[in-house]
């Protein structure tokens, strides 16, 4: 069970007003980077995905681990410009303008159910655009996982008919 002591809380970061959740000094503890894993482990289990999307950067510290102990692929969604091959993109709104993020087109086999993956539920900005980069390869499902989801920024709203899991609601 994730216990919420071992995210560091860090105010005014990266701007003042911000409340940012540092999961590095999770990471740094074996057992309750463990804990993470196989709570996240029995949420991908219940869903049974074909494929695990993960968001750069920090899908990354669970995604990979979660697709090896189900024997299933990784994919990551990196920034624009990171990917080597032909890419689908979605862009997203931020404060002070857009960002871009981008998957192989190549990346995942029409049909699949999906699990995408990432660290925090906030906005939903991000998640949205991994959504919408997801239809480009006419998934059977998509089901999403997030480690901590910060329910006053009301990020579901921009997830409509997509099913949400979150470990740590906050």
């Amino acid at each position: 069970m994730l216990d919420f002591s071992k995210i560091r809380t860090i105010d005014d970061f990266p701007t003042p007003g911000i409340k940012f959740y540092d999961i590095t000094t999770l990471l740094n503890d074996g057992e309750a980077y463990r804990c993470v894993i196989d709570d996240m482990l029995a949420v991908a289990k219940s869903i049974r995905p074909d494929v695990i999307v993960a968001l750069e950067t920090r899908g990354f510290f669970f995604g990979p681990t979660l697709a090896y102990l189900l024997g299933i692929p990784f994919v990551p969604i990196r920034k624009k410009g990171k990917l080597p091959a032909a890419t689908f993109s979605e862009s997203y709104n931020l404060e002070y303008g857009t960002d871009s993020i981008e998957i192989h087109q190549d990346a995942i086999a029409e049909g699949k159910r999906i699990l995408l993956l990432d660290d925090v539920l906030a906005t939903g900005g991000t998640m949205s655009a991994a959504v919408r980069l997801m239809h480009h390869f006419n998934p059977a499902s998509i089901d999403t996982l997030f480690l901590i989801e910060l329910v006053a920024l009301e990020g579901r709203k921009k997830l409509d008919n997509i099913t949400i899991h979150s470990l740590l609601q906050l």
